[in-house]
């Protein structure tokens, strides 16, 4: 199993809770989604724990990544931010199961044997407030424009960055506000994240 996690407290104790399971060995351990996929294409693990928020590339990314490149890897994803929109985007990407971080040990270590079984596992609760949320309405160019407005960046600036009119990107930021009910960017922004869009 490969674990990636970026606190190295915890990531080390739950290597040390996973590898007390007969059945589970820990093969390696990352603190970046940047490095997931090279650890991956090294070690072959059967079975990827990848945490959302990471520094380099979002463990969601990183999922598609060995979709692509390590097909016979499964992906659980293991998140403090049980967000519907998560859930949908880790689907999205190849993910096979899905859990909050504030379950037992156990339970994770029942997760991974279902998983290798080829069975898909969510969390319950979360599974539900997916479904009753529905799709991400925004665009990706509406996401794009959100996120790199995030630093405090002038409608230019992220004409720059995007290589867009700035009329087209204040049509995309527009828009994006009317979708998440909000009423500017930096509230448009903080509800994406929220909802797991961005």
């Amino acid at each position: 199993m490969l674990l990636a996690e970026d606190q190295g407290m915890l990531r080390g104790a739950l290597a040390l809770l996973l590898g007390m399971e007969d059945d589970i060995e820990v093969v390696a351990q990352v603190g970046a989604g940047d490095t997931i996929l090279d650890a991956a294409l090294a070690h072959r693990p059967d079975v990827a724990l990848l945490d959302i928020e990471l520094p380099g590339k979002s463990g969601l990314d990183a999922a598609a990544d060995l979709r692509a490149r390590v097909p016979d890897c499964r992906v659980l994803i293991l998140t403090t931010f049980g967000r519907p929109g998560y859930l949908r985007r880790a689907m999205e990407a190849g993910a096979t199961g899905f859990l909050v971080k504030d379950g037992p040990v156990e339970e994770l270590a029942a997760a991974i044997r279902r998983v290798l079984a080829d069975e898909t596992v969510v969390d319950p609760a979360l599974a539900t407030a997916a479904l009753s949320a529905g799709p991400n309405p925004l665009t990706t160019r509406e996401s794009d424009a959100l996120k790199a407005s995030a630093d405090g960046a002038t409608v230019a600036d992220i004409a720059t960055r995007l290589h867009l009119s700035e009329s087209t990107v204040r049509n995309y930021l527009s828009s994006a506000i009317g979708k998440t009910g909000t009423r500017n960017r930096t509230e448009a922004l903080r509800e994406a994240r929220r909802q797991g869009w961005l």
